[in-house]
């Protein structure tokens, strides 16, 4: 019996390389994307989820009675929830305002109890989601608090799943790694491996316009001028991440919302990729990267996809939501023609 597993966590990991032909065409390297979304929670935090919750329940940490807490963007959160499912825990997450309706429904239908709370505060607020999830993981009785920002977890994760499958997947020939950070897990971990098969590989780390990440990468300070509210989830950030390994990272690429948003559809339109909004957001920082930097014909890149586009339906892959952004008539010049409707009646 083959492809035939006791549950679904079973089928975590061991995500497809799809290359990129059209998107990526004036860049002369290969580029292969890494689809996440092939996880069964469909992004890449399903690796994270399942690590963490097994590793404390080897040390003791976690019971049959224990509550899981954690702050997310979503992923991570449905991914929690997902593994609780299996494992019989309850789960209550705090989540920011900015995280979309779909996001929520889809953690409310896995049975997990949802805090929102609002984007704009600072992170020490204590109505930030960071600071909500501390609090009721301190009220909370065999509460565990996953603490994906400061878990050195988070790293070995990756460090043993996503960095040893683009080493054998690409044969050892991989030459450049491009990944979105958030929390700073997926990358730290597969630069940390990959780094130690060839020290020459180039981890490029990818910040959001509106995010403190790239600055301090480069400066070691931290410039709260940079900080501005935007609209893709899962990038960036307002505090520095405990879990991110800026000495494996040797370069950062800041992307904007609306160039990001654009690379999204793009995707789905040239490469039948229905990706989130950070696919756009990873592709666009390769784009900008090769403006500045010459790509070898035998170099072989890889974009790490976070997740699945089916969480952004009323995001970036809505028409209406990209009007009242702006983004159509700056990017879309023949929008109409693109994405046209016809309606019969």
């Amino acid at each position: 019996m083959t492809n035939v597993y006791d549950n679904i966590l079973g089928l975590i990991g061991n995500t497809p390389l799809v290359k990129l032909n059209h998107v990526t065409k004036d860049i002369p390297a290969t580029v292969y994307a890494k689809l996440e979304s092939y996880n069964p929670g469909h992004s890449t935090k399903d690796r994270i989820a399942l690590h963490i919750i097994e590793n404390a329940e080897k040390k003791g940490l976690i019971k049959p009675d224990s509550v899981i807490v954690e702050t997310t963007s979503g992923n991570t959160g449905f991914s929690i929830a997902m593994v609780c499912i299996v494992k019989g825990y309850k789960c209550i997450l705090a989540v920011s305002d900015k995280t979309k309706a779909e996001k929520i429904a889809y953690l409310k239908a896995l049975g997990a109890t949802v805090y929102v709370c609002p984007a704009s505060v600072p992170a020490d607020d204590p109505k930030s989601y960071y600071e909500v999830a501390k609090r009721i993981a301190r009220e909370t009785p065999n509460s565990v608090y996953i603490n994906q920002y400061f878990n050195e977890l988070n790293i070995d994760a990756h460090y043993q799943t996503t960095g040893p499958e683009l080493w054998n997947q690409t044969d050892g020939k991989i030459t450049h790694v491009f990944a979105c950070t958030g929390t700073g897990g997926t990358l730290s971990g597969t630069a940390k491996y990959l780094k130690e098969q060839n020290p020459d590989i180039k981890v490029i780390g990818v910040d959001a316009d509106g995010s403190i990440l790239k600055t301090y990468h480069e400066t070691g300070k931290i410039n709260k001028t940079e900080i501005h509210p935007y609209q893709i989830e899962g990038l960036g950030k307002n505090l520095i991440p405990g879990a991110l390994l800026f000495d494996k990272i040797d370069e950062y690429v800041r992307v904007n919302d609306e160039m990001s948003a654009y690379r999204t559809r793009e995707i789905a339109l040239k490469e039948a990729i229905m990706g989130g909004y950070t696919t756009g957001a990873v592709t666009q920082a390769l784009i900008q990267y090769a403006n500045s930097h010459e790509f070898k014909s035998d170099d072989l890149v890889v974009l790490i996809f976070p997740d699945h586009g089916s969480r952004y339906i009323t995001k970036v892959y809505s028409d209406k939501w990209m009007e009242e952004q702006g983004f159509i008539n700056n990017c879309f010049h023949n929008y109409d023609e693109i994405f046209k409707t016809e309606i019969i009646k």
